[in-house]
């Protein structure tokens, strides 16, 4: 395991607890958890498409344009995580928000690498991820205690 990448993706783990209370203050200002979300996708575009210009990596755009339609769907499930998160995390509070998210994401994730979805090596579905699901869903009803 690179322990770089477990490092960057433990601390983008943080970016989406904060993010999640941040974008929800925002909907509240807002009165909009759609208007929100929107406002968070529209800084974030700006952003990254600065630096992709900035970076020289421009042309990216042009060659990302002939991608199959099936690829474009990455923006809209942004999108509905975002806006769903906005809306749910006063209702269910961080904690709880945050395990039905990473429940969702390890149910799916064993799910993608059996299949080998998009592109990735195949993983088996073995009784330790089992077993980490189930851990994290028992966190999940746990946390509404």
């Amino acid at each position: 395991m690179s322990y770089l990448a477990a490092l960057l993706i433990t601390v983008a783990g943080v970016c989406i607890a904060v993010q999640a209370p941040i974008n929800t203050a925002l909907g509240r200002q807002a009165a909009s958890p759609l208007v929100a979300a929107a406002i968070s996708f529209g800084v974030g575009f700006v952003l990254l498409t600065s630096l992709s210009l900035i970076l020289g990596q421009g042309r990216g755009f042009l060659r990302a344009s002939g991608a199959e339609p099936w690829m474009w769907v990455g923006g809209i499930l942004g999108a509905f995580y975002v806006w769903a998160m906005v809306w749910s995390l006063p209702r269910l509070g961080a904690l709880t928000a945050l395990c039905a998210l990473a429940l969702g994401q390890i149910l799916a994730a064993i799910l993608l690498d059996r299949a080998g979805a998009f592109g990735l090596p195949v993983r088996e579905i073995s009784i330790p991820r089992v077993l980490a699901a189930l851990m994290v869903g028992g966190g999940l009803i746990m946390s509404r205690f």
